[in-house]
C-alpha cells in the first residue's frame, strides 16, 4: 500500500505570533508529519460584522461569549507570513497547502503555487467556490463534517464538471474536540464505493485509535490539529496534538501500515517445516497395507498432506517404509 499522507493542521495555533508559528512548523516536520496545513482567510472572508442575532456571541462551547468575526480574527493568518511559511515548510522536506474560504484566498495561494486545495467542512455547500478552487487543476481535498449526503454528491459532480476527478473525502466530526464514539468511520468506507474517490479523516478526537482504525478502512490522508503547547490557549487548543502526542498518532499509524502490509501468501516451500504432513510411525514391508497404525499426521510438512489419509488407508506400499520417514506418493502402488 502507498504511504498514508500525515497532515499537520496549524488552524489557529500561531496565536498571531511568528515565532511562535516558526518553531511550530519546526516540530510538526521533527514529530514526523508529511504536510503542514494553513487556512488562507481574512474574517471578511467567513462571516460579517453585524449587530444582529446571527452574528452575536456564542452562548455556550468552546467559544462561548465569542462572535464569529472575533473568531475569524483571532484564527486568521497573516497572508505575509504565509509564503516564508511555505518555504520554511518546504525547507523542512513537508509539502504545504491551504484551506481558502473565497476567491481572494484562492488567487493568493495560487500566487503561493499551493500544489492541493483543501475545502473545509462548512464550505462543503459553496459549489461556486468549489467550483472555482477545481479549475485550478490541482488535487481537491473536502471535509465532510458539516455535509449531508446531497451535498457531498453536489461538491463531487461540480469538482468533476470542473474537470478535476483528483478527489479525496474526509470523514469528519464537526465536534472539537470530537468524541471516538462519534466517528462513523463505516462512513468514510461508503464515501470511497459510493463516489470512486480516495479517502481519509480529519480526526478532531484527541485519541490515535481513529487515524489507526482509518488505516484499515483505506485512508489515503490524515489529518489532525497541531499545537505546541495547549496551555497557549487559543481557540483551537482544546483539541490540537502536542508535539509527542502528534508524533505518537504517526508512530501508531505507521505500525498500523505494517501490519496491512500486502496482498501475500506463503509458498508451500515456505511452509513445510511449519505444517502438518503423512510420516510412517511403524517400519513396513513391501507390499504391506497401510492402516491408521502405520501413518500419523504431525509436523513438519514433507509427506503427504493431511487431507491424504482416508485415501491412502487399505493401499499397499510398494516399497519398503522406515519409522520416521515422511509418506510419499510415488511409495504407494495405486493400482492395487
Amino acid at each position: 500500500m502507498d504511504k498514508i499522507f500525515i497532515v499537520a493542521e496549524l488552524s489557529a495555533n500561531h496565536n498571531h505570533d511568528y515565532d511562535l508559528t516558526v518553531k511550530t512548523i519546526k516540530a510538526m516536520a521533527e514529530a514526523g508529519a508529511d504536510a503542514v496545513k494553513f487556512q488562507t482567510y481574512k474574517p471578511e472572508s467567513l462571516t460579517l460584522r453585524a449587530d444582529t442575532p446571527y452574528f452575536g456571541p456564542k452562548d455556550s462551547g468552546l467559544w462561548k461569549g465569542m462572535t464569529l468575526y472575533e473568531i475569524y480574527t483571532q484564527g486568521s493568518l497573516p497572508y505575509e507570513w504565509q509564503p516564508k511559511l511555505k518555504k520554511l515548510a518546504n525547507d523542512l522536506g513537508m509539502m504545504c497547502f491551504s484551506t481558502p474560504f473565497d476567491r481572494e484566498g484562492v488567487d493568493f495561494m495560487e500566487e503561493m503555487n499551493m500544489p492541493i486545495y483543501k475545502i473545509a467542512s462548512a464550505e462543503i455547500n459553496d459549489v461556486n467556490l468549489i467550483e472555482y478552487v477545481a479549475r485550478k487543476h490541482k488535487p481537491m481535498v473536502l471535509s465532510t463534517g458539516m455535509a449531508t449526503l446531497e451535498d457531498v454528491e453536489l461538491a463531487v459532480k461540480t469538482c468533476r464538471k470542473a474537470g478535476n476527478d483528483d478527489i479525496t473525502l474526509l470523514k469528519c466530526t464537526s465536534e472539537y474536540p470530537a468524541p471516538v464514539e462519534k466517528a462513523n468511520l463505516s462512513s468514510m468506507l461508503d464515501l470511497k464505493e459510493r463516489f470512486g474517490v480516495k479517502v481519509g479523516i480529519s480526526d478532531h478526537s484527541m485519541s490515535n485509535i481513529i487515524p489507526i482504525i482509518s488505516v484499515a478502512l483505506g485512508a489515503t490522508m490524515i489529518e489532525k490539529h497541531f499545537i505546541i503547547d495547549r496551555s497557549l490557549g487559543g481557540i483551537d487548543s482544546g483539541f490540537s496534538l502536542n508535539k509527542d502526542e502528534f508524533a505518537s498518532m504517526v508512530r501508531d499509524v505507521r505500525l498500523a501500515e505494517k501490519a496491512m502490509g500486502e496482498v501475500e501468501y506463503m509458498t508451500d516451500e515456505e511452509t513445510r517445516l511449519r505444517k502438518r504432513s503423512l510420516f510412517v510411525v511403524k517400519d513396513m514391508e513391501a507390499g504391506e497395507i497401510i492402516t491408521e497404525d502405520c501413518v500419523r499426521s504431525v509436523r513438519p510438512g514433507y509427506g503427504m498432506a493431511p487431507k491424504c489419509l482416508k485415501e491412502i488407508l487399505g493401499k499397499r506400499v510398494k516399497c519398503p517404509q522406515k519409522a520416521g520417514m515422511p509418506l510419499l506418493y510415488d511409495d504407494l502402488d495405486w493400482n492395487a
